[in-house]
């Protein structure tokens, strides 16, 4: 009975797995106007999005009306729904599509670390459009970066193959680090997410738009012993399905400083900088500040 339900479970992954392939074959402005659809849904029905959403918004931008606070989450939830309603170019268009559909921002900050043959560690927030950021890189470099095991070994096996196609190496997140550190040093650009929940990692409680955040401090560590430069990139959807938008900013100042905490608000400043730039596309559905110092509260407990 187990083996059938496993079996019957395998057969309805690859079938959604097949659903969104053919999506992925449609023009990218008419799977936009599918997600505006998507996301008004989400709106409606998705409660516990609605929610870790509005608590951000309300801790980040305290000055903004609650009718702004409002309008973002509505226009975050309806560009989660292009995100949704795209993944079938994200797991599967060929390099030539992604590359007509990309443009970049800010190239000559990658270009020029590129040039002098520095190791380069591209700090990408969780933005909508981050797997698009690490293909298109990786189209161009050899790259490495981690990744979080998939519940279901069908879509875990289709989005590392997806992640890989272009000859990224994926890491598992828990491993150990000295496969990352020899891929890095061996010339690898290691496409780094910072801002998840650090479960088992070591983290400091360092300001994020002025909030105590549970912060993992890998990243100073990492560009230590690698001697890296740390350069930000954010990956956005443009509007009315026009592509995506690759911004790559001014790597970070006097980084790693060999302070964790100074060097954990330094990352979070950069992230702020992203953020600031486009709010709508910033994963505020997500539990950012639900690890919180001794004492504290959980804010979305309530």
């Amino acid at each position: 009975m187990a083996d059938a339900n496993v079996s019957r479970s395998d057969r309805v992954a690859r079938i959604g797995l097949g659903a969104l392939w053919l999506l992925g074959r449609l023009p990218l402005p008419l799977l936009a106007l599918a997600g505006v659809f998507v996301g008004a849904l989400l709106s409606l029905f998705w409660r516990r999005g609605r929610k870790a959403s509005a608590t951000n918004l309300r801790l980040c931008f305290p000055d903004w009306s609650e009718c702004a606070r409002r309008r973002m989450r509505r226009a975050h939830l309806r560009a989660m729904g292009v995100a949704y309603c795209t993944i079938g170019v994200t797991m599967w268009a060929s390099s030539a599509r992604l590359k007509r559909l990309t443009r970049f921002r800010g190239r000559e900050h990658l270009d020029t670390a590129l040039a002098r043959k520095q190791n380069v560690i591209l700090l990408a927030p969780h933005f909508l459009g981050i797997d698009v950021g690490g293909l298109v890189v990786s189209h161009e470099r050899p790259v490495v970066s981690m990744y979080k095991r998939a519940k279901h070994a069908v879509f875990d096996t289709a989005l590392r193959r997806s992640r890989e196609r272009f000859g990224a190496i994926m890491i598992e997140r828990d491993s150990e680090l000295r496969a990352l550190i020899r891929a890095i040093r061996g010339g690898r650009v290691f496409y780094y997410l910072p801002d998840q929940d650090p479960g088992e990692s070591a983290f400091v409680f360092a300001p994020f738009f002025g909030i105590p955040t549970a912060t993992v401090t890998a990243l100073g560590r990492i560009a230590q012993m690698t001697d890296a430069v740390v350069i930000p990139a954010s990956t956005r959807f443009l509007s009315f399905g026009r592509g995506y938008e690759v911004t790559f900013d001014a790597p970070l100042a006097n980084f790693p400083s060999g302070h964790a905490l100074q060097d954990a608000a330094s990352m979070n400043v950069a992230v702020e900088h992203a953020v600031c730039h486009d709010p709508t596309q910033y994963m505020w559905t997500y539990k950012r500040f639900k690890t919180r110092p001794r004492g504290e509260s959980d804010p979305y407990a309530s």
